[in-house]
């Protein structure tokens, strides 16, 4: 089938073919992740610099990846809507506020070296029928954390020298922890979360009452679980068990941690 055709299709769908295209914004994102990457490779200029522009741009657009995975199959699933929303075009800025979905994510990832799950794709879920598409709306996204997380460590279990490139092998073992913490935090059965969206289509209609209640806390109560130590060291405890599992080297992302605080000197 050639473009036109696809093109055709998609507007019989009531949707434009440019709700499909990727937005300037995130061919931005694309562009520094490639061209920090570059640098920090040949180590151009200041490279903590370029780690920090490696790891912050290729999270974002892993960010933008998670919730485009979301719209993808909530549309397969029924839900047209997404692609008037703009949930399709790649663009940050459609899936929250800029707060919620840039600047918080990269201020949790600076300071705490944590993937915290960034936007929210709305879906009109009485558009789509049955609970298993629901539940597979839901898991979309984390399971695009977990397909990149096993990319990431692909160079090091087969060998790579880092020690030649050792600032860049740094960062994209950082950018493999965060999209680790990332799965791990998104499957956490918290209402409002993924995980949670995942189970509450298969509650009994009290519990789901329930769930649903709680749900738009559901940012509020992971903090909470996370700032207890007991809970916080089971969750760091479980990253470093799935990170030594997958051959992710913890002093690899312990160092571009350490590179991406360019400011600390």
């Amino acid at each position: 089938m050639n473009f036109d055709q696809r093109g055709r299709d998609r507007l019989v769908l009531g949707v434009p073919p440019e709700a499909f295209r990727p937005s300037p914004i995130f061919l931005a994102l694309v562009a520094l992740f490639v061209t920090s990457g570059a640098m920090a490779w040949n180590g151009f200029g200041n490279v903590r610099l370029d780690v920090f522009l490696f790891v912050v741009s290729g999270w974002l657009v892993s960010l933008c990846l998670h919730e485009y995975a979301h719209a993808v199959v909530a549309f397969r699933a029924g839900d047209r809507g997404v692609a008037h929303r703009g949930y399709l075009t790649l663009n940050p800025l459609k899936y929250s506020h800029p707060l919620l979905s840039i600047i918080l994510p990269v201020v949790v990832v600076l300071l705490g070296g944590i993937g915290l799950p960034g936007g929210a794709v709305w879906v009109d879920r009485h558009e789509i029928p049955g609970r298993l598409r629901h539940s597979l709306v839901s898991l979309a996204g984390p399971a695009t954390n977990v397909i990149f997380a096993l990319l990431l460590v692909v160079p090091f279990a087969v060998g790579v020298d880092v020690f030649a490139r050792p600032e860049f092998w740094s960062g994209v073992a950082l950018l493999a922890f965060l999209q680790v913490t990332a799965s791990l935090l998104n499957l956490l059965p918290v209402p409002g979360l993924d995980g949670g969206n995942v189970i509450q289509p298969w509650l009994n209609p009290q519990w789901r009452r329930g769930y649903d209640l709680m749900a738009p806390y559901g940012f509020l109560l992971l903090f909470a679980l996370l700032w207890n130590p007991r809970i916080g060291g089971w969750f760091f405890d479980g990253v470093f068990a799935v990170g030594d599992l997958i051959g992710l080297p913890d002093y690899l992302y312990a160092e571009g941690l350490r590179l991406i605080r360019f400011w600390q000197g």
